[in-house]
């Protein structure tokens, strides 16, 4: 409550001292067609950015006019009206306009109302938008919901016209999309980690024999690397945990590209079939970060393991360009002619996003 007073007492002072302004103390605000006429002392108290250009002798300062460019007139009345009340619209319709216009005129508490609004309506069609708003806007919360969005339907959302749309007109945005989405995070965040001795840091893969007897299908010997086995003691520690936690580490290791951990899980047994959230394997996340060892690794049954909507690991290969990835996939018998459930394969996929040397080597 005692805000609320403090907010109150503070619009009533502003507002109060306008009384005996004259003309002087207006300015029109232009946005297109858009015309607004508003007290230069409400402006510049509720905005760094105005506050900076009324005090200094700019064209706006000596004419009275203020041309706001790439705001709508409607977006214009919302940030005047949030000003003079500091109450944010709803109205998730111009959110993201608005957004960008907070941040353009230093209204930071606006600014991060519209972030959770944007955040609350992300669909397939608009996420594309809101990752690229978040990137060039440093918006840090609208940047982790939409990007964990992305990453429960990838294809869907490369797919459709919004993303489009973002490649053609803010190409750079979409590239810092695209690193966010595929770099790792710090080795320091994986809990998974930091649970693991540091002999299985290491990273390792003959722990691969360990799923041989159950595993149709394995890459030609000369194709694994020969690095040292896992740490029995930490093997031993995994193998006491249930099957259900087994399983999800293994998937958190895959999405990490703890390539050491995954070696240790599955000599520990963990089921490389497991499926996490949108039906992902952890063949489909080490696919999707381009990670081949991981790949070569969890293979075995789970190679045309197929997610929520159809797509298997060969499809998330060739949507992200993972050319070497698709070949250890191949080599160990994946099905190239398998449809996601719109009817593409991973060729259709490779040529909607151009991935020439995936279209060479599935063709």
């Amino acid at each position: 409550m005692e805000a609320v007073k403090d907010v109150t007492e503070t619009v009533t002072v502003d507002l109060g001292a306008l009384l005996d302004a004259g003309d002087d103390a207006m300015v029109i605000l232009e946005a297109g067609d858009t015309r607004l006429v508003a007290h230069r002392a409400v402006l510049a108290d509720r905005s760094p950015v105005l506050a900076a250009m009324f005090a200094h002798d700019t064209l706006e300062t000596s004419t009275g006019v203020v041309r706001i460019a790439d705001v709508e007139g409607p977006v214009l009345r919302q940030l005047v009206s949030y000003l003079y009340t500091l109450r944010a619209p709803h109205m998730p319709g111009t959110a993201p306009q608005l957004l960008a216009a907070a941040d353009k005129y230093g209204a930071s508490r606006l600014k991060a109302e519209c972030e959770r609004q944007v955040a609350a309506q992300l669909t397939v069609e608009t996420a594309a938008a809101a990752a690229v708003l978040a990137v060039r806007h440093s918006c840090s919360d609208l940047k982790r919901a939409a990007l964990a969005f992305i990453k429960t339907c990838p294809f869907e959302v490369m797919a459709t016209q919004g993303w489009a749309d973002a490649m053609r007109k803010q190409p750079e945005d979409l590239i810092e999309v695209n690193r966010l989405l595929y770099d790792p995070p710090p080795k320091s965040s994986a809990p998974v980690v930091t649970e693991l001795s540091t002999t299985t840091r290491t990273t390792t893969t003959s722990a691969a024999a360990a799923t041989s007897a159950s595993a149709p299908r394995q890459t030609p010997a000369a194709a694994r690397p020969t690095t040292p086995p896992p740490d029995k003691a930490t093997v031993s520690r995994m193998r006491s945990l249930s099957a259900e936690e087994r399983a999800r580490r293994l998937i958190q290791a895959a999405e990490q590209g703890a390539v050491g951990e995954l070696s240790v899980l599955i000599a520990a047994g963990a089921d490389v079939g497991a499926r996490g959230e949108g039906g992902w394997t952890a063949l489909h996340w080490a696919a999707y970060r381009g990670d081949v060892e991981a790949a070569r690794l969890l293979v075995g049954a789970a190679v045309d393991a197929r997610d929520s909507r159809g797509c298997t690991p060969l499809h998330c290969a060739a949507a992200y360009g993972r050319a070497e990835v698709a070949a250890a996939l191949l080599d160990a018998g994946a099905d190239r002619g398998a449809t996601t459930g719109d009817g593409r394969t991973a060729l259709d996929i490779a040529r909607q996003y151009n991935r020439r040397r995936l279209v060479e080597m599935l063709s």
